[in-house]
């Protein structure tokens, strides 16, 4: 684990590097490059634990882990990078790849109603994410910056080439690992595969999500920190559970408490970035801290119901009756004030 952590740190920060010097030397916004390649990169784990999960029939580890790795973007990626440093947004993100997002959330739960996910289902969303591509791609013209990209300079555009490949197997191999440590420590303390899945795997598969955030964030990128998190989102609902349920020997089996309970979570934290970026187009320390304060809740609810636990039982419903009210009202409050304003 202590290895696989140190390849993310490194590959992160070459991801990053690379991310930015390949921007400049073709003059797109470093958006695109993060909604992209980084994302892509970042999603390699989760499409590894997929396969592999789907192969050994380990279906619900294989769909429990996209629905967790999107909530825990969402809510602790963005959050952590926000009380780093307040994310300002891009309006083309606000206005165009959240609502992909959102798309592709609903995608899921509609082709999941039926209990499975299909062959047929796999080309559904394989098909969504060639077009999510397209939109995203199109946004390189209009994202473009003044003037036209310098070519002329070839050995630090391969410079910045190997260095993102570089970046992006480090990001592989180091969720790899992660991945690995974590099933082997859930497996040892006997849960069940939906929470392994909902949990470890998908914290352990964010991670390379979150480093590549958290450096970008550090560096003043604040483009490819959001961006890599909504990259990676979509890359996850329609290009590892559709490839997985496109080349899985049998349909991808979906849990009842993942229908009724994880899917819609996943949708409200995919529609809740709607309200809290449309008002100042930014993520602020408050609008962080109310994030991570929603996965505590979220990973408490998790614990309490399926260990017991009378201790997480209790600090869900402190969660639930008096933290998240203050800071739901401190947030409203907060993007009221910023409405006002503009308008």
């Amino acid at each position: 684990m202590v290895s696989g952590l140190l390849l993310l740190l490194i590959g992160a920060e070459l991801s990053v590097r690379a991310a930015v010097q390949l921007a400049s030397i073709l003059r797109i916004r470093p958006l695109i490059i993060g909604l992209t390649v980084v994302a892509l990169g970042s999603s390699a784990p989760q499409m590894a634990v997929g396969l592999q999960a789907a192969f050994s029939d380990s279906t619900d580890i294989a769909v429990g882990s996209v629905i967790g790795s999107n909530i825990f973007n969402v809510l602790v990626t963005l959050g952590v990078c926000a009380l780093i440093i307040p994310l300002r947004v891009p309006l083309q993100v606000v206005r165009i790849d959240i609502p992909l997002m959102i798309v592709a959330s609903v995608l899921v739960i509609g082709l999941s109603w039926n209990g499975e996910f299909s062959r047929l289902d796999g080309v559904l969303l394989l098909g969504g994410l060639l077009v999510c591509l397209f939109i995203v791609l199109r946004q390189f013209s209009h994202g473009a910056r003044h003037g036209h990209a310098d070519t002329s300079d070839t050995p630090r555009t391969l410079t910045g080439v190997f260095m993102l490949i570089g970046g992006l197997l480090l990001l592989a191999f180091g969720g790899h690992w992660l991945v690995s440590a974590a099933a082997v420590v859930a497996l040892n303390l006997g849960l069940s595969e939906r929470i392994i899945g909902l949990t470890l795997i998908a914290i352990a598969t964010s991670l390379p999500a979150l480093m590549t955030s958290l450096i970008a964030a550090l560096r003043g990128e604040r483009d490819i920190a959001v961006g890599n998190v909504i990259g990676s989102n979509l890359f996850n609902l329609l290009g590892v559970l559709g490839l997985t349920a496109l080349i899985a020997p049998a349909p991808l089996s979906i849990s009842p408490n993942a229908l009724v309970f994880d899917l819609p979570i996943m949708l409200g934290v995919a529609v809740l970035c709607l309200p809290l970026l449309y008002a100042g187009y930014r993520i602020t320390r408050l609008e962080g801290l109310l994030l991570l304060a929603l996965y505590l809740t979220y990973g408490l609810h998790i614990v309490s119901f399926s260990t017991g636990m009378l201790l997480a039982e209790r600090l869900e419903h402190l969660m639930l009756q008096f933290i998240l009210p203050l800071l739901g009202i401190a947030v409203a409050f907060g993007i009221v004030k910023v409405w006002r304003r503009q308008h």
